[in-house]
């Protein structure tokens, strides 16, 4: 009997075993919510464009909202998840993000939907800050570099509201079906917010996974190293926000297929991340940081060219497969090693850098399209991946110091 009451104080203790299991389950949760409500907004680009008579380079300012919403409010999240705790900050971004996603398809001008735009990229980018903290802290707990299965469920959830607002594109206005998708985000913030408070933050280890030491403050070389990672995640987050902004809108306007079948386009790109990121783990073990980022890059920048650049559907949606397979996990990696490097400032600047990426593409590609054409605009995704790993090459000794 008293073994088992020590065994009973171990897991009532913060940091044990249960408490990282339950953790884990319900920031995956939040992941999941996050991708799915963002992929719900992003599948009905196409109507909403109609709706505003937006054209391709005012469209891409609009939606330039959605990421200088987030890059706005990315460091302040950083400082509230500091002296609130990232547990009780992502829930309270969740419940934000889940309203503002219904602003959208009630507007009628381009303007509008930019000053919408502000608001709901503000709770997303300050979701992703406060989650993303809350697991790199889990992921050195662990000591293993989990960090990509938080993203698998991201993109599960994206590809699930990308399938949904596929199947209901033409039966659903985009005001009853954004409506339903806050409806869903508030029930389960409730549910999985819930369980989240009552979990208290593992405590900071000593070491970090593999013999690394733990965060430190941010002196020059730590901030060169933290910014190096930042600029990966730049042009990694330009190629996902250029996919998911963009590629419905590419595959009804240039390939001439239903709104419908256009959603799927986003749909297999989530598909691909999600197995990307599912595997991400085993391939990190295996190949090591540098190596995953690298071919991850060099093949994101292949997919990008086959589904830019091909003249039939079945092989521009290969394209988006083989592109969200390289995508993958150059995000999560790229966060992860700069909140190991230094703490919750580095999750917070590379974050921001990351999302940077996000708010150079829509405008980027929008006026491109304009000048060129959207075909050729979608090269520019294969550019800034085929640098991630040709940085993240370069950097490799530094970056294992």
């Amino acid at each position: 009997m008293p073994q088992i009451n020590k065994s009973r104080a171990r897991n009532a203790e913060p940091g044990a075993p249960t408490d990282l299991s339950r953790l884990r389950i319900t920031l995956t949760v939040f992941f999941a919510l996050d991708g799915f409500i963002f992929a719900g907004w992003v599948v009905r680009i196409p109507a909403i464009k109609e709706q505003t008579g937006a054209s391709a380079s005012t469209l891409g300012l609009a939606l330039l909202g959605v990421s200088a919403g987030a890059v706005v409010t990315m460091m302040l999240t950083g400082r509230l998840c500091r002296r609130y705790g990232s547990h009780q900050v992502t829930v309270v971004c969740a419940v934000l993000l889940s309203l503002s996603v219904s602003l959208p398809p009630l507007t009628h001008s381009a303007l509008a939907l930019g000053l919408v735009l502000l608001l709901f990229g503000a709770a997303y980018g300050s979701l992703n800050v406060a989650f993303n903290s809350a697991a790199v802290d889990l992921v050195n707990a662990l000591r293993r570099p989990v960090m990509p299965s938080f993203h698998a469920a991201f993109s599960l959830g994206g590809m699930t509201g990308a399938g949904l607002g596929a199947l209901v594109a033409g039966a659903l206005s985009p005001v009853r079906h954004l409506l339903g998708l806050t409806l869903i985000g508030l029930l389960v913030t409730a549910l999985a917010g819930r369980a989240l408070l009552r979990v208290q933050p593992p405590a900071p280890p000593h070491d970090t996974p593999h013999g690394k030491s733990a965060p430190r403050r941010l002196d020059a070389r730590t901030r060169g190293l933290v910014l190096t990672f930042g600029l990966i995640a730049l042009c990694t987050a330009y190629g996902e926000g250029a996919l998911a902004d963009w590629s419905a809108l590419h595959l009804e306007q240039d390939l001439r297929v239903t709104p419908g079948v256009a959603a799927v386009g986003y749909s297999c790109f989530a598909l691909a991340m999600t197995v990307g990121r599912l595997t991400g783990t085993i391939l990190l073990e295996r190949l090591g940081q540098t190596r995953t980022l690298v071919s991850g890059g060099a093949t994101a920048a292949v997919g990008m060219l086959l589904g830019a650049l091909a003249p039939s559907l079945w092989a521009a949606l290969l394209g988006f497969v083989i592109t969200g397979l390289g995508l993958a996990n150059l995000f999560p990696v790229a966060v992860e090693r700069a909140g190991t490097l230094a703490g919750p400032d580095g999750v917070a600047i590379a974050s921001t850098l990351g999302y940077g990426g996000m708010l150079l593409g829509p405008p980027a590609i929008g006026f491109m399209a304009d000048w060129f054409s959207l075909p050729a605009a979608l090269t520019s995704v294969a550019v800034l991946a085929a640098t991630a790993a040709a940085i993240s090459f370069a950097t490799r000794r530094a970056a294992t110091r």
